[in-house]
């Protein structure tokens, strides 16, 4: 893992960053409440998906994500640095929505509350008033994939899909929506195996080797998803931090897929 990626941030580097700051939390409300790290503001996991049953991962309309944006003020020349106590998927969901309103310059703070505090960091209870500051956005579609597109280009060798979530939604044997089962062709590799638990959920160091090994590599195009783009905000996060080119996110993912009747679906391993 290279030491100064530009999307990627140690919890011992934070305090030296220079030049306006955003740190943003995105651990869940109760979480905030009882500890975040000093500074944070909050982001509530909701306000990121749509919500709407049964594709809630799809994105907020654009004056709904301009509004999210103009509470927490965020500003062009801003750097942003999210974190969750997750290991990446709601913190990854956020980089993902800050590429498509085409603000990119953003981090992720490297295993989140978990390595901060394995650190022996220090937490504050007092929420943080971010200084608002009205903000037009623009959704930027480069980072998104949609079923139609995916559709037209199955079998099509330079457009992988990375299916995030677990084994058992993959083969069908979990199924949550009225087909089970996985996108043909489909690459699976399981979102939390890309985290170190005995580095406080921080990024594998050998996160690239296990996505090369998998066929997942820097020189194709990749959709990844999972059931609502939440895990799939931190395959989309992964892929960012090594580099990845032409990486992009199904917001609909398998809520979408799988609820529809027009969409091929392939079972077992």
């Amino acid at each position: 893992m290279p030491h100064h990626h530009q999307h990627l941030i140690e919890p011992a580097e934070l305090a030296d960053l220079t030049g306006p700051v955003l740190l943003v939390d995105l651990c869940s409300d109760r979480q905030y409440q009882q500890g975040h790290i000093p500074g944070a503001v909050h982001v509530s996991p909701a306000e990121l998906v749509a919500g709407r049953p049964p594709v809630p991962g799809q994105l907020p309309d654009q004056h709904r994500l301009g509004e999210l944006f103009s509470r927490i003020g965020l500003e062009e020349g801003t750097t942003v640095v999210v974190y969750d106590d997750e290991g990446g998927g709601w913190a990854g969901r956020m980089a993902w929505t800050l590429d498509v309103i085409g603000h990119r310059n953003w981090r992720y703070l490297n295993g989140g509350l978990q390595a901060w505090l394995l650190e022996g960091r220090p937490l504050e209870t007092t929420p943080v008033t971010a200084r608002a500051a009205p903000r037009d956005i623009e959704i930027h579609r480069a980072a998104i994939a949609e079923a139609e597109e995916i559709m037209a280009r199955l079998g099509d060798g330079e457009l992988l899909v990375w299916d995030a979530r677990s084994r058992g939604e993959y083969e069908g044997s979990k199924v949550v929506a009225k087909r089970g089962g996985h996108i043909p062709g489909a690459i699976h590799c399981e979102w939390t195996d890309l985290m170190d638990p005995a580095r406080g959920l921080r990024i594998r160091g050998d996160a690239a080797a296990i996505l090369a090994a998998k066929g997942l590599t820097p020189d194709k195009e990749i959709v990844t998803h999972c059931q609502s783009h939440h895990r799939s905000g931190f395959t989309y996060l992964v892929a960012r931090v090594l580099g990845y080119p032409r990486i992009r996110a199904y917001p609909g993912s398998w809520g979408d897929w799988g609820n529809r009747a027009d969409t091929p679906v392939e079972s077992g391993l």
